[in-house]
Formats: structure tokens, C-alpha cells, sequence
């Protein structure tokens, strides 16, 4: 049970969440979905975040004003945005954050978000040197860590947070990276609907989305997420038993319906769908949803399929045409099913004039990352 004190600063930051949903929805959207800690074992008496978490000694919230919370919490998101938590590799980590507190400070500035707190690393003549990046800005710093001013300093002088393993969050980097990648681009898609992304912005998270991401992994993170369910062996994984392989099923309780759409106007190749129909069955007998609902569709629905838990899915095309993802959900709706979930493999090239569903939807695209809402990952080899 939290301490009055640290009830206190959860009331002051849930004020400062609420503004930046309303007038900085980039950094709402991303701040909601980042767990909040109030600590006081952080040394020093600052923030902390390892991707997963964000943490706040209640000594320094206490003291800052809500310009500079505003700021404060905004840094943290950047840090995470940027995976500055997964990108130290063998730099040393105090000099690698002052490179990065240097970026974010410098983007902040120039978005205008908030008041930087007193003592706050700034230097935009630095930052453009190191073309923005904190790689180039690190080799830019000095290796003394025990000078002080714009280049190496202690820590906590000029710092106002600290960077965390995230391994300590007891999740692998490559599924920090791909979580945060998808969460960036729903973010940048809300704010940019509501008209608030500026043209900084939309460049900083295209540059950040260019990388790739394993789309398998956020195929499996988006549908097991709903589910909940443990590795066991009283059901082992059946494709495996032909190779004298005995591994873990997940057990638990088996999710409801999903839904998976298949754009069958004749722009994805035979691979692609094989590889997603792959995905999809490993994934099905994992969790094993109470039904899983197959629509092909080009510009209508052309063919459905629907799976129990035992039956052996199948996916194969059908159709051909324009493309319309309208019919998908109206389908859906006209049947009375109640998804947990919609995916979609599709390049992306069709209308979709229709509001966000009541359930959550994944695009999985071979072309255009460009859709209406849901989160989106680019289908690569």
C-alpha cells in the first residue's frame, strides 16, 4: 500500500498525464502504456526508466514545478522512444546518458513541451554537430567523467534521471525494441489524426520506424496478450512429436474469438501468405482461441472459414480485385461475432472509411504502413 507522500505524487503526475493526452498526444498515448513506479531508492534522487517502466523518486517531483514535470515526464517517454536503454551497447553508461540527455533536452526545447528543470544538459551546438544522433553526440563528449559543465560530468550533475537495464524489467531487448516501435507508430497515427505531430516529430518517428522490426514477434506479442496462458507439458506442442520433440504448449485459459482477414486482390505473393498462414496456426495451437474466423476478402468478402480449437487450420486465397477493408468489419458485425482481436495481411492499398472497432486491430502490411488506427507492423523477410 503507497504512503500518503507517494500518493501525493502520483496525484501530481496523473495531472500531468492527463494534459499531455489532451494537448500532447504523442506523449500521452506513450506515457499510458509505460508502467509508473514511485521509488526512493533511486541514487540520485531523480528518474529512471528501463523501456518497460518509468521510475520518479518523490523528492524530485515534489520539487518541480508543472512545467517542468511536464518536461521531465516527456523526457523519460523520449528515452524509451528512442531506446536509449537498448542502444548502450559497451559506451560507458553515465557519458551515454549525457549524450542522450543532450538529444531529448535539444528536441524538448524546440517542441516547446514544458520548462527543462534548472541544471539541465543543453548544448543545440553540440547536438548538431553530432547530427542529432547520440552515438555521434557520445563521441563527441569527453572521456574525463569526473570534469564537470557541457562535457563529462559526475552522475546525477546535470542529469536530472538515470538509464536501467532492461533486463531488470525480466523482458528480452528485442521484445522492448518491437513493443516500443509498435506503440511510437499508434502514437504518431493518434496525434497526427488529432493534427497535433509537427513536421519534427513526424520526421523523428519515421527515422525511429525505419529500422526493422521482426514481425513475427509482434504478430505473437498482439494475440497472446490476450490471453492468459502458461508454458506446460500436459499438451505438448503437436507439430513437434514427429521429431521425437516434447515441448511446452501454453495452458491456461483459452481466449475468446479472433478474427484474421486475408486481402486476397492479388497483391500478396504466395510466400507471404504462407508464412503468415505458418505464424497464424503455431500461434492458434499455443492459445488456442474458442474459434478462429478466416475472411478473405478483395473488394468485398469473397470466402469464410471458421477453426475450432482442435481443427486443423488452413489458409489458401481466394478471390481477386480491388480492395475495400469496409466489408470486414461490417461482416463481422452483421454475423454477431465478438472478437478479442482482427488481424489483417494486406499491402494496404484500399479504403477503409469505417471507424475503430470495439477490438483491438493488427495490420500486417506488405505495403503501406499507412492506416486509419490500430497498430501496424511491416511484414519483412
Amino acid at each position: 500500500m503507497s504512503s500518503p507522500r507517494h500518493q501525493k505524487v502520483m496525484d501530481k503526475l496523473a495531472k500531468t498525464k492527463a494534459r499531455l493526452v489532451l494537448d500532447q498526444p504523442f506523449f500521452g498515448v506513450l506515457i499510458c502504456n509505460l508502467e509508473t513506479v514511485i521509488t526512493e531508492d533511486l541514487f540520485p534522487p531523480t528518474a529512471a526508466t528501463d523501456g518497460k517502466k518509468v521510475y520518479y523518486h518523490p523528492a524530485f517531483v515534489e520539487k518541480c514545478t508543472p512545467e517542468e514535470l511536464e518536461f521531465l515526464v516527456c523526457h523519460e517517454i523520449m528515452h524509451v522512444a528512442l531506446l536509449h536503454m537498448c542502444r548502450l551497447g559497451e559506451r560507458h553508461p553515465v557519458k551515454w546518458n549525457f549524450a542522450t540527455d543532450y538529444v531529448i533536452n535539444d528536441l524538448l526545447v524546440k517542441e516547446n513541451i514544458g520548462k527543462m528543470p534548472a541544471g539541465g544538459l543543453y548544448d543545440p551546438q553540440i547536438v548538431a554537430k553530432g547530427e542529432g544522433m547520440a552515438e555521434k553526440v557520445y563521441d563527441l563528449l569527453p572521456d574525463d567523467l569526473q570534469g564537470g559543465g557541457q562535457g563529462g560530468a559526475q552522475e546525477g550533475d546535470g542529469l536530472f534521471d538515470k538509464l536501467m537495464d532492461p533486463g531488470a524489467s525480466g523482458a528480452s531487448k528485442s521484445e522492448i525494441e518491437n513493443n516500443v516501435r509498435v506503440l511510437v507508430a499508434q502514437a504518431a497515427q493518434i496525434a497526427k489524426m488529432r493534427g497535433k505531430l509537427t513536421g519534427n516529430m513526424e520526421r523523428f518517428v519515421g527515422e525511429l520506424l525505419k529500422s526493422k522490426v521482426n514481425w513475427r514477434e509482434v504478430l505473437r506479442r498482439f494475440i497472446t496478450v490476450r490471453a492468459k496462458v502458461e508454458p506446460t507439458f500436459a499438451r505438448p506442442k503437436r507439430r513437434f512429436l514427429d521429431s521425437d520433440l516434447y515441448l511446452p504448449s501454453l495452458g491456461g485459459d483459452r481466449m475468446g474469438e479472433i478474427v484474421v482477414c486475408v486481402d486476397c486482390s492479388g497483391s500478396i505473393g504466395g510466400s507471404d501468405l504462407d508464412q503468415f498462414a505458418s505464424e497464424i496456426r503455431s500461434i492458434k495451437e499455443d492459445v488456442r482461441p474458442t474459434k478462429v474466423h478466416v475472411l478473405y476478402f478483395d473488394h468485398g468478402v469473397c470466402h469464410y472459414d471458421a477453426f475450432g480449437p482442435d481443427d486443423e487450420l488452413v489458409i489458401k486465397p481466394y478471390g481477386g480485385g480491388g480492395t475495400a477493408f469496409e466489408p470486414c468489419f461490417k461482416f463481422v458485425e452483421d454475423h454477431g461475432i465478438e472478437p478479442e482481436c482482427m488481424v489483417f495481411l494486406t499491402d494496404g492499398y484500399g479504403s477503409c472509411n469505417c471507424q475503430p472497432p470495439g477490438y483491438a486491430t493488427l495490420w500486417v502490411t506488405t505495403g503501406t504502413d499507412q492506416f486509419p488506427f490500430g497498430e501496424v507492423v511491416k511484414m519483412e523477410p
